[in-house]
Protein backbone atom coordinates (compact mmCIF):
# COMPACT_ATOMS: atom_id res chain seq x y z
CA UNK A 1 0.00 0.00 0.00
CA UNK A 2 1.74 3.11 -1.13
CA UNK A 3 1.16 6.67 0.30
CA UNK A 4 -2.32 7.46 0.19
CA UNK A 5 -3.49 11.19 0.40
CA UNK A 6 -6.78 12.02 2.64
CA UNK A 7 -8.69 14.85 1.28
CA UNK A 8 -9.92 16.88 3.45
CA UNK A 9 -13.42 16.79 4.49
CA UNK A 10 -14.09 20.33 6.48
CA UNK A 11 -12.29 23.80 4.69
CA UNK A 12 -11.88 25.55 7.53
CA UNK A 13 -12.30 29.73 6.29
CA UNK A 14 -9.51 31.60 7.07
CA UNK A 15 -8.83 34.11 9.46
CA UNK A 16 -9.32 37.42 7.61
CA UNK A 17 -12.13 36.10 5.78
CA UNK A 18 -14.55 35.93 8.61
CA UNK A 19 -13.01 39.42 10.02
CA UNK A 20 -13.85 40.80 6.03
CA UNK A 21 -17.46 39.25 6.71
CA UNK A 22 -17.76 41.12 10.12
CA UNK A 23 -16.57 44.24 9.15
CA UNK A 24 -18.27 43.71 5.49
CA UNK A 25 -21.78 43.47 7.46
CA UNK A 26 -21.12 46.31 10.46
CA UNK A 27 -20.02 49.36 8.49
CA UNK A 28 -19.82 52.48 10.65
CA UNK A 29 -20.80 55.48 8.37
CA UNK A 30 -19.16 58.92 10.24
CA UNK A 31 -22.07 61.36 10.66
CA UNK A 32 -20.30 63.81 7.78
CA UNK A 33 -22.03 65.89 5.19
CA UNK A 34 -20.75 69.05 3.10
CA UNK A 35 -23.51 69.74 0.68
CA UNK A 36 -27.08 69.29 -0.44
CA UNK A 37 -25.86 65.20 -0.81
CA UNK A 38 -26.06 65.01 2.97
CA UNK A 39 -29.38 65.20 2.66
CA UNK A 40 -30.18 62.16 0.85
CA UNK A 41 -27.31 60.26 2.33
CA UNK A 42 -29.51 61.32 5.92
CA UNK A 43 -32.49 59.73 3.64
CA UNK A 44 -31.09 56.59 3.15
CA UNK A 45 -30.31 56.20 6.72
CA UNK A 46 -34.29 57.10 8.14
CA UNK A 47 -36.50 53.98 8.11
CA UNK A 48 -38.10 54.55 4.08
CA UNK A 49 -34.38 53.52 2.73
CA UNK A 50 -33.21 51.69 6.16
CA UNK A 51 -29.29 50.89 5.83
CA UNK A 52 -29.90 49.17 8.95
CA UNK A 53 -31.02 46.24 7.08
CA UNK A 54 -27.29 46.18 5.52
CA UNK A 55 -25.68 46.90 9.07
CA UNK A 56 -24.72 50.64 7.96
CA UNK A 57 -27.39 52.01 9.78
CA UNK A 58 -25.41 53.35 12.68
CA UNK A 59 -23.89 56.51 11.62
CA UNK A 60 -20.77 57.65 14.25
CA UNK A 61 -20.37 60.87 15.59
CA UNK A 62 -16.45 60.54 16.04
CA UNK A 63 -14.05 59.73 13.42
CA UNK A 64 -12.42 57.86 15.66
CA UNK A 65 -15.77 55.49 15.95
CA UNK A 66 -15.95 54.98 12.07
CA UNK A 67 -15.19 52.85 9.64
CA UNK A 68 -16.68 54.30 6.46
CA UNK A 69 -16.26 58.05 5.70
CA UNK A 70 -19.46 59.12 2.85
CA UNK A 71 -17.96 62.61 1.07
CA UNK A 72 -21.50 63.61 0.01
CA UNK A 73 -20.96 66.99 -1.44
CA UNK A 74 -19.03 69.94 -2.38
CA UNK A 75 -15.37 70.50 -1.41
CA UNK A 76 -14.03 73.75 -0.70
CA UNK A 77 -10.09 73.82 -0.73
CA UNK A 78 -10.63 75.20 2.55
CA UNK A 79 -12.44 72.42 3.84
CA UNK A 80 -9.83 69.63 2.55
CA UNK A 81 -7.40 69.90 5.42
CA UNK A 82 -10.20 69.09 7.58
CA UNK A 83 -11.50 66.14 5.64
CA UNK A 84 -7.84 64.97 5.62
CA UNK A 85 -7.31 65.26 9.25
CA UNK A 86 -11.10 63.46 9.50
CA UNK A 87 -9.48 60.77 7.26
CA UNK A 88 -6.18 60.84 9.33
CA UNK A 89 -8.54 60.07 13.05
CA UNK A 90 -10.32 56.99 11.27
CA UNK A 91 -9.02 53.53 12.96
CA UNK A 92 -7.83 50.76 10.17
CA UNK A 93 -9.30 49.23 8.11
CA UNK A 94 -11.29 52.00 7.04
CA UNK A 95 -13.34 52.76 3.57
CA UNK A 96 -13.95 55.78 1.24
CA UNK A 97 -17.72 56.52 -0.43
CA UNK A 98 -17.69 59.78 -3.03
CA UNK A 99 -21.30 60.47 -2.98
CA UNK A 100 -22.50 63.08 -5.56
CA UNK A 101 -20.77 64.41 -9.01
CA UNK A 102 -19.35 67.08 -6.68
CA UNK A 103 -17.77 64.67 -4.38
CA UNK A 104 -16.43 63.03 -7.70
CA UNK A 105 -15.30 65.38 -9.91
CA UNK A 106 -16.04 69.13 -8.71
CA UNK A 107 -19.40 68.90 -10.30
CA UNK A 108 -21.15 71.99 -11.90
CA UNK A 109 -18.59 74.40 -9.63
CA UNK A 110 -15.28 73.28 -10.75
CA UNK A 111 -15.98 74.24 -14.66
CA UNK A 112 -17.49 76.81 -13.77
CA UNK A 113 -14.28 78.42 -13.08
CA UNK A 114 -14.42 78.16 -9.39
CA UNK A 115 -11.01 78.40 -7.75
CA UNK A 116 -12.14 77.63 -4.47
CA UNK A 117 -13.31 74.06 -5.37
CA UNK A 118 -11.44 70.95 -5.21
CA UNK A 119 -12.04 68.43 -8.63
CA UNK A 120 -12.82 65.44 -6.31
CA UNK A 121 -12.43 63.77 -3.43
CA UNK A 122 -10.13 61.21 -4.44
CA UNK A 123 -6.73 64.19 -4.30
CA UNK A 124 -7.54 64.32 -0.68
CA UNK A 125 -8.38 60.32 0.17
CA UNK A 126 -8.29 57.08 -1.56
CA UNK A 127 -11.79 56.76 -2.72
CA UNK A 128 -13.24 53.02 -2.72
CA UNK A 129 -16.78 53.23 -4.41
CA UNK A 130 -18.03 56.47 -6.46
CA UNK A 131 -21.95 56.97 -6.48
CA UNK A 132 -22.58 59.23 -9.33
CA UNK A 133 -25.68 61.54 -9.23
CA UNK A 134 -26.80 65.13 -8.38
CA UNK A 135 -27.87 64.49 -5.65
CA UNK A 136 -27.82 60.75 -6.20
CA UNK A 137 -31.02 58.85 -4.67
CA UNK A 138 -30.83 57.34 -1.22
CA UNK A 139 -30.88 53.70 -3.60
CA UNK A 140 -28.27 55.00 -5.21
CA UNK A 141 -26.17 55.31 -1.63
CA UNK A 142 -27.60 51.60 -0.88
CA UNK A 143 -25.98 50.02 -3.92
CA UNK A 144 -22.65 51.83 -3.11
CA UNK A 145 -22.62 50.26 0.33
CA UNK A 146 -23.42 47.27 -1.08
CA UNK A 147 -20.43 47.61 -3.70
CA UNK A 148 -18.36 48.42 -0.83
CA UNK A 149 -19.32 45.22 1.33
CA UNK A 150 -18.47 43.10 -1.97
CA UNK A 151 -15.19 45.07 -2.00
CA UNK A 152 -14.60 44.26 1.68
CA UNK A 153 -15.29 40.49 0.76
CA UNK A 154 -13.46 40.02 -2.31
CA UNK A 155 -16.72 39.87 -4.35
CA UNK A 156 -20.96 38.51 -4.26
CA UNK A 157 -20.06 35.21 -3.70
CA UNK A 158 -17.70 35.20 -0.73
CA UNK A 159 -20.48 37.14 0.87
CA UNK A 160 -22.07 34.73 2.87
CA UNK A 161 -25.62 36.68 4.27
CA UNK A 162 -25.54 38.24 0.35
CA UNK A 163 -25.64 34.39 -1.27
CA UNK A 164 -27.62 33.12 1.83
CA UNK A 165 -30.58 35.88 0.66
CA UNK A 166 -29.76 34.95 -3.21
CA UNK A 167 -31.14 31.33 -2.81
CA UNK A 168 -34.25 32.18 -0.92
CA UNK A 169 -32.90 32.76 2.89
CA UNK A 170 -35.30 34.76 5.35
CA UNK A 171 -33.35 37.97 6.95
Amino acid sequence: MENQRVEPVIQFALLDDLLNLARANSLWPMTFGLACCAIEMMAAGAARFDLDRFGAGVFRPSPRQSDVMIVAGTISKKMAPAIQMLWDQMPHPKWCIAMGNCAISGGPFEYDGQYAIVPGADLIVPVDIYVPGCPPRPEALTQGILALEDKITQGEDRNLLRRFRRMGGTS
